[in-house]
Formats: structure tokens, C-alpha cells, sequence
């Protein structure tokens, strides 16, 4: 402990040169000195182990019990960061309208706003959607409500449930099982109609917290003053102590001739009418998800992509996506870009791309990133704040969700740079620093091991470092690798799917300097989102790969795989899988 946490404890050493002058120390001056605890006066053996604190002393014990203390100490769960915040001069009688101002009403400002409220304070949260280029808009709840995370798996279900009715059915005994053409239009509907009953609930939840709800768009007049737009052009003025920016991002736009005519993932949600052949640009999640649910649902897509699919993720788990979306239908485009986008008179799209090929689209769908939405915020208006904002993303460089040169001003969510853009990631970070403005608590954020899936239609569920991170950072040598390729039993009786050669993968990357601690955790295959999950907090409390062999799996599952893995990748023995 001492070599470890050198400015934490100091290791005061008492030798003795034989067992009997030890013993007389031990039955002397040790007990004596902590004569008030019993397991003291009752200890014979060699070590005895006591801490020292000023004028307290605690006994540890011998040898065992010392190094137990020693590993609860180091353990993941009781090691505490502890958030050193920046004094933002807030006095409980600060003159100001609000103690918080929320801006944007997205999870993550809402999550946090609630939790404010909770806590004694009074809060405000101002939303306002401005339309897409392409005209949509959408009510309370932000991107993943709206345009994001929940339509998205709605429709990613939707093209599970008619692949398995095609590919499975029959082999379980459903003779008549057929699918019929899909009816994009009563899709969106029953989409739409459960975001909007989300709308609701959210604006309904405001209200029971206390909390004052504004259709405003906001920007800033002075360091602790709004200025509030609403949708009719009314201003009005509001003040506050703090201010939480929780805008999230917007999908970044095409500079090309003809750009006017392609949509984004604020526009496919509630697309009116069927999509029809679709051009995908991008190669990250958001991409690739749309582009599998479309392909599935029966629409011809294409994506295009300037470099590798799911460029950030492990490259092994990114090659094993492309090539089952290809092996379903889904044509690539690798290694060109858009150039120019015309409409035809019949009013379908023809997209020129850097190779020189046109092809014809019914639909372009751009996917090539997201900004964050602060541009508009005029926070050239709060002295110090443009300090701490990223120039190229314009994202907000905070410390502990807080922004350096300008202290009364905090971030959440994904227009914090340098953080995962996830909603459960916005909603924790919200929680916790609700706690810390007006709980009177210390704890900080953990951005480390957050779990994430991918919905392409071979589901990526995630955990950690990817391959290429680990090597990396510990070192090829430093790490072991256990892989394990198999087939769901699900999915065993189809002869369509056998002869793909569809199927999941399991990966587990461990580092073999801290007794095979795993890293990374990689599952490819059916029900990713719910796999992952339980096995993300096994990994956050710090889980070896005999940890997870010695689990019990429970059978038959896909999950259970992660319980028996035990080919490593340097081995080179095949990580094929037959049987049980």
C-alpha cells in the first residue's frame, strides 16, 4: 500500500529477531497499544497489522486479514473519485429567477432537471425544436425519443420479427408462415402515435416535479440572463443562478450540389410515404442501423462508405457486420463519396459519386456525423464560455461536467466533448450532477466500461476496449484473447441461414498483467442489448475471465457462451462451435 499510495499511507516496519522477543513485544507494547479492541488482545500470530490515524489506531489482523483489507481498498467498489468542482459563486439567495435553468429537453436535460427538483431546487427547462432542412420537427423528449434510440429499435424489431417469419417459421412448423409486403406507412403511424403518447408523459412528469416548462428557443443575453423565442416570435427574458446545456447534436449536413434533396435521421422516422430504393451515406452505427432495418423491411439499400464500416469499433466484430449485411442483400459502396444529387423528372434521385457512377435512388439518406447544437446559443455573451468550446465539433470541454472558464455553466450529454454519445450515458451524468449542485455530493461520472449495441442486423453488443485498443495500450504480449464462433439454437433448424453461414460470435479480451481482467467484451448475434447489459456490470466490478468461467451458464442460451469460451485467438485452433 505503501509503494501504491505513497502519499496516502506510510508503512512503519517493527521487526523482531527472534519468535520469543516478538512475542514479548506482541503480549507488551503492541496490545497495549490498542488495548481497547478485543481481536487485538486476542492475536498470537506473526504479523499484527494496526493502522494509525493521528490519534486513532485501528487493528487490521495478521497476515489474511491484511491482505483482505488491502484488496477491499484496491477493489473498483470502493475506490471513489471524488469530483473537485469549481466554485460558480451560487449563494442560496442569489436574486435570480430560477437556482437551474435547464436548456434542452432532451433524457438527459430531463433526467437531471427532475433531480434538481428533487433536491430542493427551483427549475426551469426550455426546449424548442427547429426544424430539419428536409422540414420535420418533432415534441418534448429529444433525439432519442424522437428521431433516435426508440424509433429506431421499434423498426429495427420490425425487420427481426419479418426475417424471422422468412427465414425460421417454416422450419418450427408454420407452414402457411408468409410475409407479405411491408406497409411503411402503418409503421410510422403506430411509431408516431407512441412517441407523441411519450411527449405527453414527459411534459406531465415536468408539472407533477414542479417544474416550469418553456417551448422557447433560448440563447444567452448576458452571463446568468436568456433570451427566450417562442414558436409565434413572442421574446421574453429569464434569469438564473446556473445553467445546465444539455442541446445534444444534429446530423451533419452534405456541402454538395443537390444536397436539398437527401433526409437525415431526423427525417426517416416519420417519412410519409415508403422509402423505396435507398441510398445510405455513412459507415457509422446510425448508417448502418438504418440501412439494416430498410434492407430488411424489404427496401433495396445501398451504403456508401468513404472508408471502413464502424470505423471506431473492433475491426474484427465490424468485418463480421459487413459481411453478414452483404450476405443479406445489402450492397456496399466502399471507398466513394457523393459528389453531386439530381432529381429527374419522374422525381427519383441520381447520385454521382467520386468514382464518376451514377445510380438511381428513391431515397438518400445522410448519415456522416452529428455537431453539437451550441452555435446558435450566443455564448459569446457569458465571459470565458467560447473558451470551452471544441472549435471543430463545438462540442463543450468540461471537467467534471463543468465548464472551466465559465463555472456557473455545466454539460451533459452529447454536447460534452470527448464522451460517449449515449442516452443512458446523459441521463447518469444528469443524475449525478444534480447531486453534486444541490445534494451536497462528490461523486463524479464514470465514463469508463460503458456498455453500448450496435442494432445492425447481426445485433453488436460491446463492452471496453476493442483488439486494436487493448494492443495499443498494453501491448500485444500483455493480452489474451479468447474467441468462440457459434450458431444460436434458434437459428439452427433454417437452411437458409446455414447456408449464409450466419451466426454469433463471442469475444472476451483480457489483460494478463492484473490476473486476466477483462477489457473488452464483444458479442455478436440475436438479443445483443439485453446480453450485454447484465454482463456490463460483472465488468465494471472488475470480473477475470475465471470469474466468468467458473459461472454457471444457463442453458441453452447464447449468453452461456461467455461462461465456456476457451479458445484463444493465439492459438490458431478454429473457434467454430458444433453441439452443446
Amino acid at each position: 500500500m505503501n509503494l501504491l499510495y505513497p502519499g496516502k499511507y506510510e508503512a512503519e516496519m517493527h521487526e523482531s529477531p527472534s519468535r520469543d522477543e516478538y512475542r514479548e513485544n506482541l503480549f507488551g507494547k503492541y496490545r497495549s497499544e490498542l488495548a481497547s479492541s478485543e481481536a487485538a488482545q486476542k492475536h498470537t500470530a506473526s504479523p499484527f497489522v494496526y493502522l494509525s490515524e493521528g490519534d486513532k489506531k485501528t487493528f487490521i489482523g495478521g497476515c489474511d486479514a491484511t491482505v483482505d483489507w488491502a484488496r477491499s481498498l484496491m477493489s473498483e467498489a470502493t475506490i471513489q473519485e471524488k469530483a473537485i468542482m469549481k466554485s460558480d459563486g451560487y449563494v442560496k439567495d442569489h436574486g435570480y429567477e430560477y437556482d437551474v435553468v435547464i436548456i434542452g429537453g432532451g433524457s438527459g436535460g430531463l433526467a437531471c432537471s427532475k433531480e434538481c427538483a428533487r433536491l430542493g431546487a427551483k427549475v426551469a427547462v426550455l426546449d424548442f425544436v427547429k426544424p430539419s432542412p428536409a422540414g420535420s420537427t418533432w415534441g418534448l423528449g429529444g433525439t432519442c425519443v424522437n428521431v433516435g434510440c426508440i424509433p429506431k429499435k421499434l423498426m429495427h424489431t420490425a425487420s427481426i420479427l419479418g426475417e424471422t417469419v422468412k427465414e425460421d417459421a417454416g422450419a418450427f412448423g408454420w407452414k402457411d408462415a408468409v410475409i407479405g409486403a411491408h406497409d411503411w406507412e402503418s409503421m410510422v403511424s403506430s411509431v408516431q402515435d407512441h412517441i407523441k403518447s411519450l411527449n405527453f408523459k414527459y411534459r406531465v412528469a415536468l408539472r407533477e416535479a414542479g417544474i416550469t416548462y418553456l417551448n422557447r428557443y433560448a440563447t444567452f443575453k448576458d452571463a446568468h440572463t436568456l433570451e427566450c423565442v417562442d414558436k409565434k416570435g413572442t421574446i421574453s427574458t429569464l434569469t438564473a443562478a446556473r445553467f445546465i446545456i444539455a442541446v445534444g447534436g444534429r446530423p451533419s449536413r452534405l456541402d454538395i450540389p443537390g444536397s436539398e434533396y437527401v433526409i437525415d435521421s431526423d427525417d426517416l422516422f416519420s417519412l410519409e410515404k415508403s422509402p423505396g430504393r435507398v441510398l445510405c451515406i455513412g459507415a457509422g452505427y446510425i448508417a448502418l442501423e438504418c440501412g439494416g432495418f430498410l434492407a430488411g423491411l424489404g427496401y433495396p439499400t445501398t451504403c456508401m462508405v468513404r472508408s471502413v464500416p464502424l470505423r471506431t469499433f473492433d475491426r474484427e466484430c465490424a468485418t463480421k457486420i459487413e459481411t453478414h449485411m452483404k450476405n443479406h442483400g445489402i450492397n456496399f459502396q466502399i471507398g466513394v463519396t457523393p459528389k453531386k444529387i439530381e432529381k429527374s423528372t419522374s422525381g427519383t434521385l441520381l447520385v454521382t459519386d467520386s468514382s464518376g457512377a451514377t445510380n438511381e435512388y428513391d431515397t438518400v439518406l445522410l448519415a456522416v456525423g452529428r455537431i453539437a447544437d451550441t452555435k446558435n446559443l450566443n455564448l459569446v455573451a457569458v465571459p470565458g464560455a467560447l473558451d470551452s468550446v471544441d472549435p471543430k465539433s463545438a462540442k463543450l470541454i468540461c471537467e467534471y461536467e463543468q465548464l472551466p472558464t465559465a463555472p456557473h455553466l455545466y454539460g451533459i450529454g452529447d454536447v460534452v466533448h470527448g464522451r460517449p454519445e449515449l442516452t443512458p450515458v446523459a441521463i447518469e451524468a444528469g443524475l449525478r450532477l444534480a447531486r453534486r449542485l444541490f445534494g451536497g455530493e462528490s461523486q463524479p461520472m464514470d465514463y469508463e466500461n460503458v456498455a453500448t449495441t450496435v442494432f445492425t442486423p447481426l445485433e453488436y453488443g460491446t463492452i471496453g476496449l476493442s483488439e486494436e485498443e487493448a494492443k495499443e495500450k498494453l501491448g500485444e504480449n500483455n493480452i489474451e484473447i479468447y474467441i468462440s464462433e457459434f450458431i444460436p439454437l434458434e437459428q439452427t433448424l433454417s437452411e437458409s441461414r446455414n447456408e449464409r453461414g450466419d451466426g454469433a460470435f463471442a469475444k472476451l479480451i483480457c489483460d494478463k498483467t492484473q490476473n486476466s481482467k477483462i477489457i473488452g467484451f464483444h458479442y455478436l448475434g440475436p438479443n445483443a442489448g439485453e446480453v450485454t447489459q447484465g454482463f456490463a456490470v460483472a465488468i465494471r466490478k472488475g470480473a477475470t475471465y475465471t470469474d466468468f468461467a467458473s459461472t454457471v451458464g444457463i442453458h441453452p442460451t447464447v449468453a452461456e457462451e461467455f461462461t465456456t469460451i476457451s479458445v484463444t485467438k493465439a492459438s490458431g485452433i478454429s473457434a467454430a462451435k458444433g453441439g452443446c
